[in-house]
C-alpha cells in the first residue's frame, strides 16, 4: 500500500537551498505471505533529490506492481531491480528497501540492527538549528541544552556576517556543546574558508564543516579540505558509492555523510565499507523524516557501528508523530534495545 505522509513542522525550517513548513513524504506498507508487515518512508526534498511527493507517490505505486509475489528474502536482488527502473526516484528506492527489510526481519523475529551486525544497541544524535536570526538561534540553543543534547548542527551557507553571528549566538547559548556547520552547498570555496577564519578569530572551532560548496564542485570541495584543519564532510556530493569512490580517490573530503534518502540501504552498506577501507570518517544524516525513516537510519548505525557524526534529529522538528516505537529517546540517545523484531515501528 502507498499513501501520502504529510506532517507539519513546529516552525519553518530554512537552509541554504530552501525553506519548508511541512514534511511532504510517502508511506509504503509491505505485507508478506506469512502476515508480517513492514513500513517504509520516502522523504523527497526537491532541491536535494529532484523529487516531490507527487513523483514519489507515482513511482512507489509502480514499485508495488513490480514486487508483487516476489521473495523478500532476496532483498538485495529486489533492491537492484527497483533501482534499475526507478533510479531517478532515490527516496522511493530507499523507502521500498526499508519496508521490505522491516517486513523480512519481523518475519525472522529479530531487530533490523541485529540483522545488520548488532555492533551496538543505541546511537546519539545532534540537533540542528536552521538559518534563523542570532536571537532566535540563542533561544533554540538554550532549549537544546535543557533537552540534554551534547551536539548542535548549525545551518550556514547564507550571508557570511549573518552566519558568523548565528554561530556566535549559539556558542553563547550553549557554551559547552560541540558545534558542526552545514552549508548545504551555499558557499564558494573562499567563502567557506573565510567563515572558518572568522570563527577562529572568535575562538570557535567547529567539529566539522559539511558540504561547503555546490555538489558538483569536487575541485572546490577538495580546495576547502586542503586549506583548513577543520574536517570537511561531503553530503550532496556523496550521493552513491561511485561518487564516494571519486571523493576518496581525489581526497576531496575527510568525512562522508550517508543518507538513506540519497543512497538507499544497499548503497549505504557499500559506502560504509568504502569509507572504512580508506580511513574516511562516517556520518549519517537525514532529510525531513519521521520516526519511521529515522529509526531505520538508527538501526543501520547501531548495526554497523563506526559512525562519528550522527544527525538524526528531524522527528524533534515535527509537530506530530504518526508512529510509535522504533527506539526510546533519552536526551539525544536513541535506545533500540527494546525492539523485538524489524524496526519496532507501529502506526498510531
Amino acid at each position: 500500500m502507498v499513501e501520502p505522509l504529510t506532517i507539519p513542522l513546529l516552525e519553518p525550517f530554512t537552509i541554504a537551498t530552501g525553506s519548508i513548513s511541512e514534511a511532504r513524504n510517502v508511506l509504503i506498507t509491505v505485507t508478506l505471505r506469512d502476515g508480517s508487515t513492514g513500513y517504509g518512508e520516502c522523504a523527497p526534498f526537491p532541491p536535494s533529490t529532484g523529487e516531490s511527493q507527487e513523483t514519489a507517490l507515482a513511482a512507489a505505486r509502480g514499485c508495488v506492481d513490480l514486487l508483487q509475489g516476489r521473495d523478500a528474502g532476496h532483498w538485495r536482488i529486489l533492491s537492484k531491480l527497483i533501482k534499475s527502473i526507478y533510479y531517478a526516484q532515490t527516496t522511493v528506492c530507499a523507502g521500498m528497501e526499508m519496508a521490505i527489510l522491516d517486513a523480512l526481519t519481523r518475519s525472522y523475529g529479530i531487530p533490523l540492527y541485529v540483522f545488520l551486525g548488532g555492533a551496538s544497541s543505541a546511537v546519539e544524535t545532534d540537533v540542528s538549528i536552521p538559518i534563523v536570526t542570532p536571537e532566535h538561534a540563542y533561544e533554540l540553543a538554550q532549549g537544546i541544552v535543557k533537552m540534554g543534547i551534547n551536539s548542535i548542527k548549525v545551518k550556514v551557507g547564507g550571508k557570511l556576517r549573518e552566519d558568523v553571528a548565528r554561530v556566535e549566538a549559539i556558542r553563547e547559548g550553549a557554551p559547552g556543546i560541540g558545534l558542526t556547520l552545514d552549508a548545504n552547498q551555499g558557499y564558494t570555496p573562499n567563502e567557506a574558508l573565510l567563515c572558518l577564519e572568522a570563527l577562529d578569530d572568535r575562538d570557535i572551532r567547529p567539529l566539522l564543516l559539511e558540504q561547503p560548496v555546490h555538489k558538483d564542485d569536487y575541485e572546490g570541495l577538495r580546495y576547502v579540505t586542503e586549506h583548513t584543519t577543520v574536517p570537511v564532510a561531503a553530503d550532496e556530493s556523496a550521493y552513491n558509492a561511485s561518487s564516494v569512490a571519486k571523493i576518496i580517490k581525489t581526497n576531496a573530503a575527510n568525512v562522508i555523510n550517508v543518507k538513506l534518502m540519497k543512497a538507499g540501504i544497499l548503497d549505504a552498506l557499500d559506502i560504509a565499507a568504502l569509507c572504512r577501507a580508506n580511513n574516511k570518517g562516517l556520518m549519517i544524516g537525514a532529510m525531513i523524516e519521521s520516526r519511521l525513516a529515522i529509526a531505520t537510519a538508527a538501526h543501520l548505525v547501531a548495526g554497523l557501528g563506526g559512525f562519528s557524526f550522527i544527525d538524526l534529529d528531524t522527528p524533534m522538528l515535527l509537530a506530530e508523530d504518526p508512529f510509535t516505537g522504533g527506539y526510546e529517546q533519552r536526551g539525544g540517545i536513541y535506545d533500540l534495545s527494546n525492539v523485538k523484531s524489524g524496526l519496532g515501528i507501529e502506526r498510531r
